[in-house]
C-alpha cells in the first residue's frame, strides 16, 4: 500500500487542529503545535517535493510516480521539514487513533512486531521549554527511587539543560523522523526502521509492559545479542518506568539469577530458546518475575506467561496511551532508568545506578567532542549491549545524534564481522583491543603468503604510512615522499578489504590495547582513538579523536569533566578519580561498596592509575588491585610487562604475570590456536603458529604437541623473546624469571576473559594455582 507522509506545522487555536501547550508566563504567541499525517509533505499549506516525488516514511525506502521501489540516501529530496527543538524542550507526543500499515515497508517489518500494536504516524508534539528535576540532597544514592544532585558546570556543555531519555528520543524523532534509525537483516536483505517507527515500536513495548504488571523502578532484563528487539525493550521499559537491565549472554543460570533478583526484575526478555532454558532453571527462585519474552523464533513449548516477540507486542494494545505519557511526564532527569551490572570478576556484580542525565548528557559531550554530525553517521553493533561502551555508542550517543545502527550477525566475533563492515561501510567504528587484534593478525597472516616483492613494497609503504601518521598526531600536516602511491596501491585497498573506507573515527577501549598494534594500524593510514572509562562514568570519561591524539594515550577529558590524580608519586602517577554529570548514582543496594568508589566530595575513584602529560593527555599506568607487590616490596604493573611480551613474540596469544608477595615475576602464556565454531580455542595451531614452527624446524600442529616438546626450538625461541622483554627491564625485581605455556587459549567461555576481552586475573590465578605454585617450589 502506497504511503506518503504529510506534516504541518501551524500556529494554535485553528479548527481541528489540537490546543497548544501555553508556554512559561501563558504567552500562546511562543507555542506551537507540530502535526504529522499521511498525506502529501507540506508545511503551513507549501508543499516540499520539489521533484513530484513522495516523502520517505521508512527512513530506507520510497517510491517513485510509478510505484517502483528505489534506495533513498538520508540526505535524499524527499527529506520532511524540520522544526528546530532547542535543548531543554520537552516534547509531548500525543499518538493518534488510526493503525500502522505495512505500505512500502517489507513485509518483513510485520514479522518484527504485530503491526496491530502499532499506530499511525499521526503525532502531535507540544513543545514545551522544561528542564525537570527532582529535589535532591546527595550525588549517590543507593535507592532506587531517590534522585541524585547533577554535578552540572556553570558554562559549556557541562551545563546544557538537563533531560530525561524520552526527551531526548522524542528531540530526535521531531527532527529526524524520518531518518533511517535501526537496519537489520531478515531473510538476508536489509530491513530499515525509520526514528518514526523505532519511537512507536518502543511506545508498543512500554504499554505491554505495562499490561503485564511492570512495576516502577522495577527491572527488564534483557538477555541476548544486539537486535532492534533488545534496543526496543531496553527503551520501552524506560518509558514504562522501569529499569533497563542488560544480562550476559554467556551468565550461568545462577548468574542471571543474581542479577534478576537483585534489580527486582518483573519481566525477562530473552533471544532464544538457550537462554530462556537458563531462566527456566531459575524462575522460582525469582519472587518479582511476572512474565518472559522470546524475541527470536517460535517458542518450542506453550508455558504460562511465556510469550513470543510477536504475542508481546499485542499484550498493550488497548492500553492507554494517556497513562504511558503520564508516566512519561512524571520521570526526572536525576532519577536512575537503567543498571549496569560490573563482571563480578572480584565477587558478586554490582549495579551500577545510571540516571537519566547520566545517559543523555554523556552522549551529547562524547558526540560533541568527536565531532558528530546529526543524520549522516552509522555504526554497527556487535559488542555485548550488557557492556556500557556497546551501550553508549550504539544505543545512545546514535539516538542523539540521529545515526543508523546497523546489526551484525550474532556470530560476527567468529568472522563475520568484516563482512558487515564491508556492507555497512560505517562512519565510526568501536572495536575493543581483541577485534583489533585479530584483524592485525588476519592481514599479517595473509602478507606473509606474499611474494618477496609484494612483502618489499608493503612494508616501504607501511614505513610512509607510519611516519605520515606520527606526523599528523603531532600536528605536522607533511607527508613523506611516495605518501601518495602508498595510498593509492596499498592504504585504500586495505581500508576497503575492512570495509572501513568511509570511517572517519576508529575507537578502542574496554581493555589495553598494544603499542605494536596501534602502530600497525598507524602504519596503514587508520589510526585508532583510545577511549578511557568505566561501567561507573557511563562509559567514556576520556577520549582520543582525529583532533588530538596521543599513541598509547586514553585521550583527554569529556567536555565538562574533570580528572584529579589522587595520592600522586614523585613521577606524577596516582589514581585516576573522575567529576562531572557521567558519575553514576551508586551501586544498587550496596552503600558499604558505593562509599569506596565515591568519596565524601563526590569524586569517583576509579582504582585505576595514571598520569598527564604536558598537553593534558591522560595515560593509564596500572590498576591499583592488579599492582604486582614483590616479596622486596615494590610495586610493578603487569600490563606494560605483558605487553612488551606480546611485541617480542606474535606468537603468543595471552600472559599473564604473577608474583604477588613472591621473590621474583613469573609468566603464564597461551599460543595462538585456532577456535571452533562457538569461539572456543582448540587444541589446533594457528596458521601463523604452524609457519612459526615450521621456520624454526619443528613439526607441530597443536599445543600438546609444543608442551610435551619441553626443550624445542620453540621454547628456545620463546626465552629469547623473554630475554629482550628482560633487558629493557628498570630494575631486576621487574624481570621474568620462569614461564610456562597453557595447554588452552584464554576465553570467553573457558572464563578467564570477560564480555570485553578483559583479562580475569583472579579467575586466572584459581583456575591455574597448581602451575603458579611450580614456579615458586624451592
Amino acid at each position: 500500500m502506497k504511503r506518503d507522509l504529510k506534516m504541518s506545522v501551524s500556529r494554535p487555536g485553528k479548527t481541528g487542529e489540537v490546543p497548544a501547550y501555553t508556554g512559561v508566563g501563558g504567552n500562546e504567541s511562543e507555542s506551537f503545535v507540530r502535526t504529522m499525517k499521511v498525506d502529501t509533505v507540506q508545511e503551513s499549506g507549501t508543499s516540499h517535493m520539489q521533484n513530484g516525488g513522495n516523502a520517505v516514511i521508512n527512513g530506507a525506502l520510497g517510491h517513485d510516480d510509478a510505484g517502483s521501489e528505489q534506495r533513498v540516501g538520508a540526505k535524499g529530496s524527499g527529506a520532511a521539514p524540520q522544526v528546530d527543538v532547542e535543548n531543554n524542550l520537552l516534547l509531548d507526543f500525543k499518538p493518534g487513533s488510526k493503525k500502522q500499515e505495512p505500505g512500502s515497508c517489507s513485509e518483513a517489518l510485520t514479522k518484527l512486531s504485530s503491526s496491530a500494536a502499532l499506530k499511525e504516524p499521526e503525532q502531535t508534539f507540544q513543545l514545551k521549554p522544561e528542564v525537570s528535576l527532582a529535589p535532591a540532597e546527595h550525588l549517590w544514592s543507593t535507592v532506587r527511587e531517590e534522585p541524585v544532585k547533577l554535578r552540572t558546570a556553570s558554562s559549556g556543555v557541562g551545563s546544557a539543560p538537563p533531560m530525561t531519555v524520552m526527551q531526548m528520543f522524542q528531540e530526535t524523532v521531531a527532527n529526524h523522523g524520518h531518518l533511517p534509525a535501526l537496519v537489520f537483516k531478515q531473510e538476508g536483505q536489509w530491513v530499515t526502521l525509520s526514528y518514526m517507527e523505532y519511537y512507536q515500536q518502543c511506545r508498543a513495548a512500554a504499554k505491554s509492559f505495562l499490561k503485564l504488571g511492570l512495576e516502577r523502578y522495577h527491572g527488564v532484563g534483557i538477555l541476548g545479542f544486539n537486535s532492534p528487539e533488545w534496543f526496543i525493550a531496553d527503551i520501552g521499559c524506560i518509558m514504562a518506568g522501569g529499569l533497563a537491565v542488560g544480562i550476559y549472554t554467556t551468565n550461568s543460570p545462577e548468574a542471571c539469577q543474581y542479577v534478576a533478583d537483585n534489580c527486582e526484575a518483573n519481566i525477562l526478555v530473552v533471544e532464544n530458546h538457550k537462554q530462556l532454558v537458563k531462566i527456566l532453571k531459575v524462575k522460582d527462585q525469582l519472587p518479582h518475575l511476572k512474565a518472559i519474552v522470546q524475541y527470536k523464533d517460535e517458542l518450542e513449548q506453550k508455558l504460562p506467561n511465556v510469550y513470543t516477540w510477536k504475542e508481546f507486542m499485542q499484550l498493550g494494545v488497548a492500553e492507554s496511551d494517556d497513562a504511558l505519557d503520564e508516566i512519561i511526564h512524571s520521570q526526572k532527569a536525576n532519577e536512575c532508568c537503567s543498571l549496569i551490572y560490573t563482571s563480578g570478576t572480584t565477587g558478586n556484580p554490582k549495579g551500577a545506578m545510571l540516571s537519566h542525565d547520566n545517559i543523555t548528557w554523556v552522549s551529547l559531550a562524547a558526540g560533541t567532542m568527536t565531532a558528530l554530525t546529526k543524520g549522516i553517521e552509522t555504526v554497527v553493533s556487535y559488542l555485548p549491549l550488557s557492556h556500557i561502551a556497546a551501550q553508549v555508542n550504539d544505543m545512545w550517543v546514535g539516538m542523539r545524534f540521529a545515526a543508523t545502527t546497523y546489526f551484525a550477525d550474532p556470530d560476527a566475533l567468529k568472522g563475520t564481522l568484516v563482512n558487515t563492515l564491508r556492507e555497512v561501510r560505517p562512519s565510526t567504528f568501536l572495536g575493543v583491543p581483541r577485534v583489533w587484534e585479530k584483524m592485525q593478525e588476519r592481514m599479517k597472516s595473509v602478507g606473509a603468503k606474499s611474494s618477496t616483492l609484494r612483502k618489499w613494497f608493503a612494508d616501504w609503504a607501511k614505513a610512509i604510512g607510519l611516519q605520515a601518521s606520527y606526523n599528523a598526531m603531532n600536528g605536522n600536516p607533511t607527508v613523506p615522499w611516495g605518501h601518495l602511491l602508498a595510498n593509492n596501491l596499498v592504504f585504500k585497498r586495505v581500508r576497503d578489504a575492512l570495509g572501513l573506507d568511509r570511517c572517519h573515527s576508529c575507537f578502542t577501549g574496554a581493555a589495553p590495547i598494544t603499542k605494536d598494534t596501534l602502530e600497525y594500524f598507524m602504519s596503514l593510514g587508520i589510526p585508532i582513538y583510545e577511549l578511557y572509562g568505566m561501567s561507573e562514568s557511563t562509559g567514556p570519561h576520556t577520549i582520543s579523536w582525529g583532533g588530538g591524539f596521543r599513541i598509547m594515550s586514553c585521550g583527554k577529558e569529556l567536555p565538562g569533566a574533570q580528572s584529579k590524580l589522587d595520592k600522586p608519586d614523585v613521577d606524577g602517577t596516582g589514581e585516576v578519580c573522575f567529576w562531572g554529570r557521567h558519575v553514576f548514582m551508586g551501586y544498587l543496594n550496596m552503600p558499604d561498596k558505593t562509599a569506596e568508589a565515591l568519596d565524601s566530595d563526590g569524586w569517583l575513584h576509579s582504582g585505576d592509575l595514571g598520569r598527564h602529560d604536558d598537553d593534558g593527555f591522560l595515560y593509564i599506568t596500572g590498576r591499583i588491585k592488579e599492582l604486582i607487590i614483590t616479596a622486596g616490596g615494590e610495586n610493578i604493573p603487569p600490563v606494560a610487562i605483558e605487553d612488551r611480551v606480546k611485541e617480542e613474540l606474535p606468537i603468543v596469544s595471552n600472559v599473564m604475570l604473577v608474583g604477588d608477595k613472591k621473590k621474583f615475576l613469573s609468566m603464564l602464556l597461551t599460543l595462538k590456536c585456532a577456535v571452533d565454531e562457538s569461539g572456543t580455542p582448540t587444541d589446533e595451531l594457528s596458521p601463523e603458529m604452524v609457519d612459526f614452527c615450521r621456520c624454526h624446524g619443528v613439526v607441530a600442529t597443536c599445543i600438546s604437541d609444543i608442551t610435551t616438546l619441553k626443550e624445542s626450538a620453540v621454547h628456545q625461541a620463546i626465552q629469547k623473546g623473554v630475554d629482550k622483554v628482560n633487558a629493557r627491564a628498570i630494575s631486576n625485581a621487574q624481570k621474568i624469571q620462569k614461564w610456562t605455556i597453557l595447554p588452552r587459549d584464554f576465553s570467553i567461555s573457558g572464563g578467564e576473559l570477560g564480555p570485553t576481552m578483559k583479562l580475569k586475573r583472579p579467575v586466572v590465578h584459581k583456575m591455574y594455582k597448581e602451575e603458579i605454585d611450580t614456579f615458586y617450589r624451592e
